[in-house]
């Protein structure tokens, strides 16, 4: 029997979503796959999650492209951004707590997505449209956890998938918008 790597990883990410402590025999279990076939395609727990990120990283890179952040506004573009994140959004949440990642070294890829993101943040802040007193790295970080945030909302069924999207931009750019003095 064949396996497909890119099922493994669909499945493994789902499951370490909902439960970011499952075993390896779990993993296996919810792709459908024995514990021995598992271990063949990734060597243990640290090759899968490694693996994970390139597809986490890979998935918010194409949401990037999606939301076309370079263009238009500002707040509007940060709103595509976060709709976009929708599919992505499980895997950016187990991805963000997962500190495993942040003893070996840093990815590449987050310091792309970083920069693409936090380019947005100073593209609003030189347009007016973002307070100037909080950081574009802080605005970059805070987007991260929120759309984790809103991800395991969903998932505990506090928050409707559908309402998601609209109460993460609400709240980030709430908090992100400059205030004009009256």
């Amino acid at each position: 029997m064949s396996v497909d790597r890119d099922h493994v990883l669909a499945e493994a990410a789902a499951l370490l979503t909902r439960k970011a402590t499952a075993s390896m025999d779990e993993i296996a279990k919810a792709a459908g796959i024995s514990r021995a076939t598992l271990h063949r395609h990734f060597a243990g727990r640290d090759a899968l999650v490694r693996a994970l990120e390139d597809l986490g990283i890979e998935q918010f890179e194409r949401a990037l492209d999606e939301a076309r952040t370079e263009e238009g506004d500002a707040a509007e573009a940060l709103r595509r951004l976060i709709t976009a994140t929708e599919p992505v959004a499980g895997i950016m949440a187990f991805l963000y707590t997962e500190n495993q990642l942040y003893e070996a070294g840093l990815n590449e890829g987050w310091n792309r997505l970083d920069a693409r993101v936090t380019a947005l943040f100073q593209r609003g802040q030189e347009e007016g449209a973002f307070r100037l007193e909080l950081s574009p790295a802080w605005l970059t970080e805070a987007l991260y956890g929120l759309i984790g945030a809103g991800a395991w909302a969903v998932q505990d069924g506090r928050v409707a998938a559908k309402d998601r999207t609209r109460m993460v931009a609400e709240l980030l750019l709430g908090g992100a918008q400059r205030r004009m003095k009256q």
